[in-house]
């Protein structure tokens, strides 16, 4: 069976994180989202394990929560003595206490906001003691300027040393997709993983990016064979277009202004006009590391969709600021409770029937289906912002208008439906 999975969230108990992250409320609205396998984040945590003990039901190798339904497989991130984050799953609460016990003494694991750890480790030291205790781990979103490997090394081998070949997944992170990653010749090694990172578990936070995977049953043996292994049990990576994401352009992270890598270099990295840093775009790094000029991938490398939020296209829609405006919420509960999940109306559901209930959202997802869609690229920690065009006319017409900014596009190119994997 094909499942949707989000591999990498965080509990109630790390830095910046909703009060409402527990695992009853993660199940509801991951349902509500279409998802059906979802990272336990932060299980080196104690009282999120404890948490996790409580309210989830083990059954056969499957991690799973009654009431909603929804699988769960034991996951956490860490960041090392490098900063550099790496997310890693383990099959079990016994080995999730062994791995507790064995790097307790290397940073504080527990308490509130501890949810991902600092340990006074290298990348190849947590690599050893995850393997050893059963897991298996990758780099966490790989390409953002802050916090990732190659932020902070030029290859994989660098970063894990003696155990680069046990690195078999990458996570792309919000500011990458497929064909980006796949410009590194040693990526290819490597399965990629589409997922949130969500702080929150709305569904236009948790499920924003999510991997489809074939598994008998969601399980941490089912998800280990498809990493490392059966990798063309990977069957589409579903993600926002780079361009949203907050590091994709080469831009101040105070003013926001872009600027190409050139001229990021005559500056020294200043930002004229603030004075602020210039923090070097996840594109211009993926460019520094390319080992080919065109897009290039394994056999095994699946579709990569590019989607867009419901609410933020509801918001769009409705010309409202705020995308928790009530009017955004209502109608997105009323086309998920109708249509049985956000992933169903994004990409599935007939637009005729969508019209049924609204029809100006119906053209927008109609455009969007169509990829009438432009962008402002994001950078220096602000998101991007896609423009959804109503016509072809209007599309040629916006690109014109916004040549100005429409900056860092990557190439936009023809996606399927879910339905067609």
């Amino acid at each position: 069976m094909l499942y949707d999975c989000d591999l990498h969230i965080h509990g109630l108990y790390s830095g910046g994180t909703s009060s409402n992250m527990t695992i009853p409320t993660i199940s509801k609205q991951a349902q509500l989202k279409g998802l059906q396998l979802v990272a336990a984040g932060d299980i080196l945590n104690k009282e999120w394990l404890e948490h996790l003990k409580k309210h989830l039901i083990e059954e056969n190798g499957c991690f799973k929560e009654e009431e909603a339904g929804t699988y769960f497989v034991l996951a956490g991130e860490i960041n090392d003595a490098d900063n550099v984050h790496h997310i890693f799953f383990m099959p079990d609460f016994a080995s999730v206490e062994e791995l507790r016990s064995r790097v307790m003494r290397f940073g504080r694991l527990d308490g509130n906001g501890f949810g991902r750890p600092t340990l006074a480790l290298h990348a190849y030291q947590i690599a050893e003691l995850i393997i050893e205790c059963g897991g298996i781990l990758g780099p966490a979103h790989a390409f953002t300027p802050y916090y990732s490997v190659f932020s902070h090394f030029d290859s994989l081998k660098h970063c894990y040393r003696d155990f680069a070949e046990d690195i078999s997944f990458i996570e792309l992170g919000l500011s990458a997709d497929s064909y980006f990653a796949d410009l590194i010749e040693e990526n290819h090694k490597r399965a990629f993983l589409t997922c949130s990172d969500a702080h929150s578990p709305w569904p236009y936070r948790m499920g924003r990016e999510f991997t489809r995977i074939e598994m008998k049953k969601p399980s941490f043996g089912e998800l280990k064979k498809a990493l490392l292994k059966e990798r063309e049990r990977i069957r589409l990576n579903v993600g926002l277009d780079p361009r949203e994401g907050k590091y994709h352009c080469t831009a101040c992270n105070r003013c926001y202004s872009k600027y190409t890598l050139e001229n990021a270099v005559k500056l020294r990295w200043r930002c004229p006009r603030c004075g602020g840093t210039i923090k070097k775009g996840v594109r211009d790094r993926i460019l520094e590391l390319a080992s080919f000029s065109e897009e290039v991938h394994p056999a095994f490398r699946p579709e990569y969709l590019h989607i867009i939020p419901l609410a933020e296209i509801i918001k769009l829609a409705l010309n409202v600021e705020n995308i928790n405006a009530l009017a955004v919420q209502n109608l997105w509960h009323e086309l998920v409770s109708y249509f049985g999940s956000e992933i169903k109306v994004l990409v599935d559901v007939p637009i005729i029937d969508i019209a049924e209930i609204n029809e100006q959202v119906a053209n927008k997802i109609e455009s969007f289906r169509e990829k009438r869609v432009l962008y402002i690229g994001g950078g220096g920690g602000k998101y991007g912002e896609p423009i959804i065009c109503d016509s072809e006319e209007e599309l040629e017409r916006k690109k014109i208008e916004l040549s100005d900014v429409l900056e860092c596009r990557s190439s936009f190119r023809g996606q399927k439906t879910l339905n067609e994997f």
